[in-house]
């Protein structure tokens, strides 16, 4: 009786051979302790170790190249070389894979509300100066209810950045990821759905003010009160930008 076959077996078989050598050389790199900027074997050496025609093998490290994990350069010293995804890449990339799903704003905040306020927690008494200013600065930018439809949205996007750079000094990678990405996600939808219009000053006002309460807890090293403000926090954006959604809903309604 033959042996059994695995799903991640059937799922291999129905890779195509260039997507089949592009895992392999992944696992070449892991295998090798390869790091960002180390050149990849030769076009001549993949060929011979993956017993493969030139064409699978340069078809193979164009989908590496694709997916930002290899670089390639032409010319003297050229040749294909491991590359590292950057956080802004990787994000757009997922992002595209959610750019024709209909995500929610409960859909988003039913994450963040479970993780960012154990990222706040986490944070307290931890950020250097340097990053306790950028937080201050970037509260700055809407230091004053916007006048125009055009400032209101910066200032959406600008309040959702206070965000982006407490995940990018989350210890947990993952974690910072994940809440990064979902800052990037809920500024892209609030630009294209327009959810700044109509201007909401009970947004900004107390969204201002839970930042400037978090940002005075993270400084003080308080970790438990962080995380009671960040939760109050999400729960009473939630509830506003939910609204904003409805009145979009009910705009394009009467359109």
């Amino acid at each position: 009786m033959p042996p059994a076959t695995t799903r991640s077996d059937r799922a291999g078989a129905r890779r195509s051979r260039p997507a089949q050598v592009a895992e392999a050389i992944k696992r070449l790199v892991v295998e090798q302790h390869l790091k960002p900027g180390d050149r990849l074997p030769s076009e001549a050496e993949l060929i011979e170790r993956f017993g493969m025609a030139k064409s699978t093998i340069r078809e193979a490290t164009r989908l590496l190249e694709a997916q930002g994990l290899v670089k390639t350069r032409t010319g003297p010293g050229g040749g294909s070389f491991v590359h590292q995804v950057t956080r802004e890449r990787a994000q757009a990339l997922l992002g595209n894979y959610f750019y024709f799903r209909d995500l929610t704003i409960r859909d988003i905040y039913q994450l963040r509300r479970a993780l960012e306020p154990e990222l706040a927690a986490a944070l307290a008494g931890r950020l250097s100066e340097e990053v306790l200013q950028r937080l201050e600065d970037n509260i700055a930018v809407y230091a004053a209810p916007a006048e125009t439809l055009e400032e209101e949205r910066e200032q959406h996007v600008a309040s959702l950045r206070f965000h982006a750079i407490l995940a990018e000094e989350a210890e947990n990678e993952l974690l910072g990821f994940v809440i990064g990405f979902m800052a990037s996600v809920l500024s892209d939808i609030t630009v294209e759905r327009q959810l700044y219009a109509p201007p909401n000053a009970e947004l900004w006002q107390r969204g201002r003010d839970y930042q400037l309460r978090l940002l005075d807890a993270l400084r003080k090293g308080e970790a438990e009160e962080a995380r009671r403000i960040m939760t109050d926090h999400m729960e009473t954006a939630q509830a506003l930008m939910e609204g904003q959604e409805a009145r979009m809903v009910r705009r394009f309604m009467t359109e």
